[in-house]
């Protein structure tokens, strides 16, 4: 429950960045000696990471400075839960170790937000360049091979997890593997390098292309995962639409570039502190930035180094109250718009125009209602919807939005926002 119309003010710091940590935790499996991880969000994605590792017989335990500690010495077994992996999309994730690991596995379809169809098209296609033989059998994947060998593989989309599980299995592959058409989002970047620091051998980091040469075994060691980029944006579309005074930490300027560049059509602006820490400040007048010769504007997703998709939803919710009409183009997932009929009730002034596309006529005075959270990012939209409504907005499924905010009630309240958590 969130009473809104109250400027927020005071400091934050990012968790984590969860899709970084999701690939990273199915990674531990490459080696049989411990893993230290920093900087885990305590989330339900994580959680349900956490449950599929333990069923596979990973031992975990909490280290005195919070950090988990991991030690894949044994695996229990490499059929994968149905029940555990419906819980996650990232569990396609465990298919690139496993598979590196073992010469046979069985994968479950994985679960996940609504948001639109998921291909794992390009994971498939990966794998059996690599030389695996893949058949789908009741609902789940039988995947096999008589030891993986590298290959030049070009990707048929730029796609995050196929690029992360490629860079598992063939970080212990024969020979050298070449990634073309890679994707290359900062949490790839990460993964990347949490298995260099294990032992691996990957050139082209940051890059559409990558060159990995095949190991025989990784090691241990500690690794601290990156601040997440998309919560740190949400934190500076939360502050400008409510007039809050807010100071994000560790927020990297080179992970940031396209987002403010389309916050910056919306009307925000932020300051970089000394310290390398980004300042929103307080009362901002957003107005929407026309094109030349007046023409309505558009912020619109892609690939790494683009505007991301996860922040299409946070955008929409932004522009609600800034002055002028602008265009939000998600392109990737047909159903990630569908929500903002809930910001429609609440008095945004939004048409739809397709499954991908929504015009957003502002400033519009938003209404506390009762809203659902049909997924991560939409939830956090209406969070922050809600917190510069007048009156009191009520988000139902919160569970959404716990699986990739960090206690976010509890930290909003920290700097002044009126939220509380109830049973309904």
């Amino acid at each position: 429950m969130i009473q809104g119309g109250h400027a927020l003010a005071g400091t934050v710091t990012p968790t984590g960045n969860k899709n970084a940590a999701l690939p990273i935790l199915a990674a531990v499996l490459l080696t049989d000696e411990e893993v230290i991880l920093e900087n885990v969000p305590d989330i339900l994605d994580v959680h349900a990471m956490l449950a599929i590792l333990d069923d596979l017989g990973v031992s975990v335990r909490e280290e005195a400075d919070g950090a988990l500690a991991f030690k894949a010495e044994t695996i229990r077994g490499t059929a994968l839960d149905p029940d555990l992996c419906r819980r996650i999309r990232a569990s396609v994730l465990f298919a690139g170790p496993l598979l590196a690991r073992e010469a046979s596995i069985r994968l479950p379809l994985p679960g996940g937000d609504f948001i639109g169809r998921r291909r794992i098209d390009t994971h498939l296609m990966a794998f059996r360049a690599l030389g695996a033989e893949i058949a789908e059998v009741d609902r789940a994947y039988e995947m096999s091979h008589k030891g993986l060998r590298g290959a030049e593989i070009f990707l048929d989309e730029a796609s995050v997890t196929a690029t992360e599980n490629v860079l598992m299995a063939a970080v212990l592959a024969e020979g050298r593997t070449v990634v073309l058409n890679a994707a290359s989002e900062p949490h790839v970047q990460d993964l990347a390098n949490f298995l260099v620091t294990l032992g691996a051998r990957i050139d082209g980091i940051g890059t559409n292309r990558l060159i990995i040469d095949g190991v025989e075994r990784l090691g241990g060691g500690r690794y601290r995962i990156g601040p997440d980029y998309i919560e740190i944006a949400s934190f500076i579309g939360l502050a400008a639409i409510t007039g809050s005074d807010l100071v994000i930490d560790d927020a990297r300027p080179e992970d940031m570039r396209a987002i403010l560049l389309g916050f910056g059509r919306l009307g925000i602006h932020v300051e970089w502190l000394p310290d390398g820490s980004l300042r929103v400040p307080p009362d901002q007048s957003l107005e929407i930035v026309a094109d030349e010769g007046g023409a309505i504007p558009k912020i619109d997703d892609g690939p790494w180094p683009a505007f991301p998709a996860d922040l299409t939803s946070i955008a929409t919710a932004v522009a609600t109250q800034a002055r002028g009409e602008v265009m939000i183009f998600e392109k990737m997932f047909e159903n990630r718009l569908f929500f903002v009929d809930k910001l429609v009730a609440m008095g945004a002034r939004i048409i739809l125009c397709d499954p991908h596309r929504v015009v957003v006529s502002g400033p519009a005075q938003l209404y506390g209602e009762r809203v659902e959270s049909p997924d991560i990012r939409a939830g956090m939209a209406m969070l922050i919807a809600g917190l510069a409504a007048k009156g009191t907005t009520t988000i139902g499924n919160i569970t959404q939005i716990d699986r990739g905010y960090e206690r976010i009630d509890e930290r909003l309240r920290a700097v002044g926002a009126r939220i509380e958590r109830v049973d309904d």
